[in-house]
């Protein structure tokens, strides 16, 4: 072999070889990266709750996240942030790096009512936040003062007729969920009733347990001791379907009310940008989370219907519940307070 081929042979070897590094050189980041997330989470991770401790959304996702914790081996330190109405609580998790350890426990007045009641929202509720999974959904049911005469929604109906503004009925606040509910209802039911706002849904129940007002939308959960001293009565459940610890309690849609619906929810959101595999990771264990069966007994004793849906099905649901509130705001000229 000529002198000359075997020095073409070895720089195209040298030529191969560089390219090969070249190629791995690349890969490295994208290696490493892959890599941190297999070990991730390597710290505590936060959720921030948009409200006050003690509140429905305690009762449903500290357990959760505690399990997550025993789970992945790194604590989730529970971060209650009250104020404004939760907003306060969503702009500090979608300004947040989005490196997998800062989580936001979404709530209606953060991503579905507060957005259609809020002019200058500082934050956008689709666009930075980028969804996991949603833990519940659970229904508003419609309560009565024991000294009510009616007991049904059909006597409801006939009662409020028959008595035009002489229905008082609370609500946790202008704009709030169960306000929504309300006006809903009574222009589909042809009634008139008189609005009576608190501040806050426990302010609401004792004026309901009082007399002070005749009705009002809660979670079934907060009301349960009432209903089973008698000292309230349950009319119907704003949810497609009946819950299984008041079996006897029917729903709107069942009394003639198809598609009506009051509900909140509990769920966990990211801020944008955090990387799928971290997303993918946490969904694939809380849903498993969700579904075990300790979790749905503690979801149904509490009025809660557990769900462990798709991040994208769960994002598909926000704009959904976001659009239909705004048309309800809307149509019904809602101010905040």
């Amino acid at each position: 072999m000529r002198m000359s081929a075997i020095w073409s042979r070895a720089r195209a070897s040298r030529a191969q070889i560089r390219t090969t590094l070249i190629l791995l050189a690349g890969l490295c980041p994208a290696a490493g990266g892959a890599l941190a997330q297999a070990n991730y989470p390597t710290k505590p991770m936060r959720w921030v709750i948009p409200y006050t401790a003690g509140g429905g959304a305690d009762l449903i996702a500290r357990p959760i996240a505690q399990r997550l914790g025993e789970v992945l081996g790194q604590a989730v330190v529970y971060d209650n942030r009250g104020g404004a109405g939760g907003l306060i609580a969503a702009e500090y998790v979608a300004r947040s790096a989005p490196d997998g350890y800062t989580f936001l426990v979404p709530a209606t007045n953060t991503h579905t009512i507060g957005p259609a009641l809020t002019e200058k929202l500082s934050y956008d509720p689709i666009k930075d936040f980028a969804p996991i999974t949603q833990f519940d959904t659970t229904p508003n049911i419609l309560v009565a003062n024991a000294a009510f005469p009616p007991k049904t929604i059909k006597e409801l109906v006939a009662y409020g007729k028959a008595n035009p503004n002489k229905i008082a009925w609370g609500s946790s606040g202008n704009g709030s969920a169960g306000h929504l509910a309300l006006l809903e209802f009574a222009e589909r039911a042809g009634i008139k009733v008189v609005h009576v706002p608190y501040k806050g849904a426990g302010p609401a129940m004792t004026g309901t347990l009082s007399g002070e007002n005749q009705l009002l939308f809660l979670n079934a959960g907060v009301v349960m001791p009432h209903l089973k001293s008698g000292r309230l009565r349950a009319i119907g459940f704003g949810s497609p379907k009946r819950l299984s610890t008041l079996p006897d309690v029917p729903t709107f849609e069942e009394s003639g009310y198809p598609g009506f619906e009051s509900s909140n929810f509990k769920g966990l959101l990211a801020p944008a940008g955090t990387p799928r595999a971290v997303i993918d990771k946490l969904h694939d264990e809380l849903v498993k989370i969700v579904h075990a069966p300790d979790t749905v007994a503690r979801m149904t004793a509490a009025g809660s219907i557990p769900v462990g849906n798709t991040p994208e099905q769960f994002g598909a649901y926000i704009k959904q519940e976001i659009t239909r509130y705004a048309k309800l705001v809307k149509a019904y000229g809602i101010k905040a307070d």
